[in-house]
């Protein structure tokens, strides 16, 4: 690393015979000509780029290492072994072509020259393997590197001088210092003794420590350190997810926002921690590992953002022949988890929510989001964990996390404090690390109110907005929510009303474009196929065509990236219009429900549903990249907002008999069997049957809930297998 930190290597050959190694003016010479003379189809590519950027004033370059390879196998192969030695060489020759460019006349080290392209930078670009969190050791020190990941904190930019102007106190003589570069260079300590020749016939006498640092003087680069998290697809399970330090400068510092997926290729070298409360800052051989950042790639597999994916000319083709195949919509469904049996309307909205709707940014600067929100409410063991897991497989960028695991600052964003600087910084949470995907929330039950309420924002204006600590901004969480949760009793009782079951807050539920209630009924014919299902997963064997999807999974993730990049429907005239008479029809449908039980629906039906409605048809033509929303999309729609949420706010009718007549009936059943009952005596269940049900023509149904509610409040008590009703209380 030596030759990197002092920025130039300079040698002097002393004993001939030492033909073999190439000395570095050699090498530089090489870099020179490969920068001067490397062409493609008679263009000299870097030859051109350097002039223009020189032109637009910016001194960077890029060099693609395979460019290099072409030209000079040996010199790429250097160059990747011991990049330290052999950027500084690059950089120069860089340097050289670029002054011969600006000003052919003059000479290249005159001090025109210089002042006209001061220095140069080289960025690098390579196509190598990836290196993972877990496979960089010792070995790969001072080699190059190319490691994938999570952007989780960027510093602001900071200024590192490269070049110190130094003055003597006593005798005021000037002396220009370089600073080595990396990470922990800035402690360079300054000359103890001036070393200024005396003037003729005086004496010196500069006192120890005599330099003053001349700041307006020196020369400054930017410079920016990065927190790069691995990605959480990587990470063994158990494991927690490793960080790297990342030290970039000049024209590689800013590019990168907290949240993005980026490919950092650079060279992995060490520095010594200089904070005091580091554990190994006295031991002067540990050192840390940073990765000085030689080129940054917006890492295009995953990345959402539309324009940085790269498809090639045939996945495009086969995407859009798959788009115009038959029952696409129905065969896409029936490959999301294709081990869970049944369930298609539930996988069909997963579907629409992978896809998503149209974002769109009204003239006024209002966003009205396109992503969908579902929410799985159901009895245990219908495998709502198994589909989230699903679903954070199949999505391009996805979170999952637990409800009780996580807190509001783990969803939204949290002020971290920099333990150098002792400044506040934000760290992103899920919601902001899954922007462009999906979060996964599973026990959304259990989660702490003051939680829940933190992804009200995020899930209806897609910010997060922080006001802590002094800093006040906003976060973009562009991101759907996948929530599954269980209801009140742990199990989905049918004898309440939806509001008793859903102990959810009305404003969290509107926010849900789709809710489904997903119940365990027993039914003898279904339990059969699902235990048949269930063994045949069990013992490996697949059961017709139904366990492995059609499309499998990476397929599905490509295409969805696809489907979100290239298309974003709207609605036809005849679709808005189907639309906005359904809704008005729904409205009346909820107002008649409210009246029959006397009681607020538990689930609104406002305008959110409206718009949900529109998102889902919206990602219904996605799927097929149709640019119209038809009237087919909208009826499929409806019939799937219809079998989800307007399910659940019509599971209030009970036989037939709406709510207030129910309740009317129990409290007559319970006024007649307390006086029938004095307190200590006792009864047979069949007797109250006979007397009510048969004599007296009430519902069994109503008998069975009075008694249920009577003997919750302690008021009876069941003996003998439940066949003997005792009075105990009041």
């Amino acid at each position: 690393m030596s030759g990197f930190e002092q920025n130039r290597i300079y040698s002097v050959q002393v004993l001939e015979g030492d033909q073999g190694v190439d000395s570095p003016a050699e090498t530089e010479a090489q870099f020179l000509r490969f920068l001067s003379e490397f062409r493609v189809n008679q263009e000299f590519i870097y030859r051109d780029r350097l002039r223009s950027s020189l032109l637009l004033h910016h001194h960077t370059l890029e060099v693609d290492l395979n460019d290099l390879n072409l030209f000079d196998a040996e010199l790429a192969q250097k160059v990747r072994d011991k990049p330290g030695e052999m950027l500084p060489l690059l950089e120069s020759a860089l340097l050289r072509l670029a002054r011969t460019l600006v000003s052919p006349s003059t000479e290249p080290g005159s001090s025109t020259a210089a002042e006209l392209v001061p220095e140069m930078q080289v960025t690098l670009k390579s196509g190598m393997n990836m290196f993972q969190f877990r496979q960089l050791s010792a070995d790969t020190l001072t080699t190059l590197v190319r490691l994938p990941g999570i952007v989780i904190n960027a510093s602001q930019l900071s200024a590192r001088a490269t070049e110190l102007h130094l003055q003597c106190k006593s005798c005021r003589t000037v002396k220009v210092v370089k600073v080595p570069g990396g990470m922990g260079g800035e402690r360079a300590a300054l000359p103890r003794r001036c070393d200024a020749p005396a003037a003729d016939g005086q004496k010196k006498d500069c006192p120890m420590d005599p330099y003053v640092i001349l700041h307006d003087r020196c020369r400054f680069v930017d410079q920016q350190t990065i927190k790069l998290q691995e990605a959480p697809d990587m990470v063994p399970v158990g494991e927690l997810p490793r960080h790297m330090m990342l030290q970039a400068e000049r024209y590689l510092s800013g590019k990168v926002v907290p949240g993005s997926r980026i490919i950092a290729t650079g060279i992995y070298s060490t520095f010594a921690p200089t904070s005091k409360n580091s554990k190994n800052s006295g031991a002067p051989a540990l050192r840390q590992p940073y990765l000085r950042v030689l080129g940054i790639e917006i890492d295009s597999s995953v990345a959402s953002s539309p324009g940085s994916r790269v498809f090639t000319p045939e996945e495009e083709e086969h995407y859009q022949q798959l788009a115009r195949s038959d029952g696409l919509y129905e065969r896409f469904a029936q490959s999301v988890a294709p081990s869970i049996y049944g369930n298609l309307d539930i996988k069909k909205s997963v579907t629409c929510l992978l896809m998503g709707g149209s974002k769109k940014i009204l003239p006024d600067g209002m966003r009205l989001r396109g992503d969908i929100n579902v929410l799985l409410l159901g009895d245990p063991g219908t495998a709502k964990s198994q589909l989230l897991k699903f679903v954070e497989k199949v999505s391009p960028i996805s979170v999952y996390t637990s409800g009780k695991g996580s807190s509001a600052a783990g969803l939204t964003a949290s002020v971290q404090r920099d333990p150098i600087t002792r400044e506040f910084y934000l760290e992103g949470g899920a919601m902001v690390l899954a922007d462009g995907g999906v979060v996964c929330i599973d026990e959304f039950d259990k989660m702490r109110d003051e939680d829940r309420v933190a992804i009200h924002e995020a899930m209806e204006q897609q910010t997060i907005s922080i006001a802590k600590a002094g800093i006040t901004t906003i976060l973009n969480s562009r991101t759907s929510v996948l929530a599954a949760a269980n209801p009140v009793f742990g199990r989905y009782d049918d004898m309440k009303s939806p509001g008793e079951n859903i102990d959810f807050q009305t404003t969290i539920l509107s926010r849900f474009d789709m809710i489904f209630i997903v119940k365990d009924e027993h039914n003898e014919a279904r339990d059969r196929t699902i235990a048949k299902h269930v063994m045949n997963i069990h013992m490996n064997r697949e059961a017709g065509e139904d366990v492995i999807g059609e499309i499998d999974i990476d397929k599905m993730k490509r295409y969805i990236a696809y489907c979100k990049s290239r298309c974003a429907p709207r609605l036809s005239p005849e679709a808005s219009e189907m639309l906005s008479s359904h809704f008005v029809s729904l409205r009346k449908q909820v107002q008649q429900v409210e009246r029959d039980n006397d009681e607020r629906s538990s689930i609104p039906i406002t305008v959110r549903q409206l718009e949900a409605m529109i998102r889902i048809s919206e990602s219904l033509a996605k799927i097929t990249l149709s640019p119209q929303v038809g009237p087919h999309h909208v009826e499929e729609a409806i019939r799937l907002f219809k079998y989800s949420t307007m399910d659940a706010v019509a599971a209030g009718q009970v036989d037939g008999m709406s709510r207030a007549e129910l309740q009317d009936e129990m409290e007559r059943i319970e006024k007649e069997l307390k006086r029938r009952l004095p307190i200590g005596w006792s009864t047979s269940y069949q007797s109250l049957v006979r007397e009510f049900v048969n004599q007296q023509g009430y519902s069994q149904h109503a008998l069975e809930r009075a008694v249920f509610v009577l003997e919750k409040r302690e008021v009876i008590r069941f003996s003998n297998q439940k066949k003997v009703v005792n009075r105990v209380g009041v």
